[in-house]
C-alpha cells in the first residue's frame, strides 16, 4: 500500500517542479554607458523585482571583442540596478579582478611581490578600493619595499584626483594607470610590472546612471515637449 501512495505523489511532483520552471522569464543585462550599453547576458527570473541586485561577471574580450584578446585575464563585475521600461535589466559596473593564474605568473622564484590596499577618491568624488601588486626582476630588501608600496599608494591617490571616475575606471582597465605607475617608481626601482589587480566602486560612477523612467502624463493641460539632448554614452569601451 505505502509504494502506490508513493508512486502517485510522483507525477504531481514532477507537474509542480514543470509549472515552476514555466513561469519563468528570461532577462537581457545590459552594461552601463561606461561600456556603450553593450549586452552582458541574460539571467532568469519569475518576476523582474528578483534579477535586481544579482552580480554578473565577465572579461574584457567578451563584452570589447577581439580588440581586447590580449586582457582575457581581466574579470568584470556588474550589478542589476533596475529593470528598465523595454524589461532589459540594467547593471552598473562594480569592480574588476585579475585571474589568479595571471597573478601567479606574474610572481615567479627570486621575485619581490609588493602588495598593498587603499582607497581612493576621485575628481568626481567617487571613492574606489584598489588592490595593485608591483613584482620585481629580483629580490629587493624590505626598506626598498616600503619606499615602493609608499610610492605607489601616492602615485595612486594622485592621480585618482585628477581624474573624474569614467576616466580613472577607463584608464585603469586599459592599462594606462599602470603605465604612470611604472614612471612614478622608476627613480627608486625599475620594477618588471604593476597592476591593480582588483577594484570595487564603493560609489556610483556619473555615466552609470541609467536614463529615468518618463513620468506619468497628469491630467490636465499637456506640457510642453522637452527639448531634445544629445547623448553622453558615446564612450569607447574600456
Amino acid at each position: 500500500m505505502p509504494e502506490k501512495e508513493s508512486s502517485a505523489k510522483k507525477p504531481a511532483l514532477a507537474r509542480t517542479v514543470k509549472d515552476k520552471w514555466r513561469s519563468k522569464h528570461w532577462f537581457k543585462v545590459r552594461a552601463p554607458g561606461l561600456f556603450q550599453h553593450l549586452e552582458l547576458g541574460e539571467t532568469v527570473a519569475s518576476e523582474p523585482e528578483q534579477v535586481v541586485g544579482r552580480t554578473l561577471e565577465t572579461t574584457l574580450p567578451e563584452l570589447s571583442g577581439a580588440a581586447e584578446a590580449a586582457k582575457a585575464h581581466v574579470k568584470l563585475r556588474f550589478r542589476v540596478e533596475r529593470i528598465s521600461g523595454d524589461g532589459v535589466a540594467e547593471a552598473r559596473f562594480i569592480g574588476h579582478d585579475l585571474t589568479s593564474d595571471y597573478v601567479r605568473r606574474l610572481a615567479r622564484r627570486k621575485r619581490s611581490k609588493i602588495d598593498t590596499a587603499l582607497t581612493v577618491t576621485t575628481k568626481d568624488g567617487v571613492q574606489i578600493v584598489l588592490k595593485p601588486v608591483a613584482v620585481s626582476e629580483q629580490r629587493l630588501q624590505t626598506r626598498l619595499r616600503a619606499e615602493l608600496r609608499h610610492q605607489i599608494v601616492t602615485t595612486l591617490t594622485e592621480e585618482a584626483q585628477k581624474r573624474t571616475s569614467p576616466e580613472f575606471v577607463r584608464e585603469m582597465l586599459q592599462g594606462e594607470l599602470s603605465k604612470v605607475l611604472a614612471h612614478g617608481v622608476k627613480t627608486l626601482y625599475p620594477l618588471k610590472k604593476i597592476e591593480i589587480r582588483r577594484s570595487e566602486v564603493l560609489g556610483t560612477i556619473s555615466e552609470e546612471l541609467p536614463a529615468p523612467e518618463p513620468a506619468a502624463a497628469a491630467e490636465g493641460p499637456a506640457a510642453p515637449e522637452p527639448a531634445s539632448v544629445a547623448s553622453a554614452d558615446d564612450a569607447t569601451a574600456a
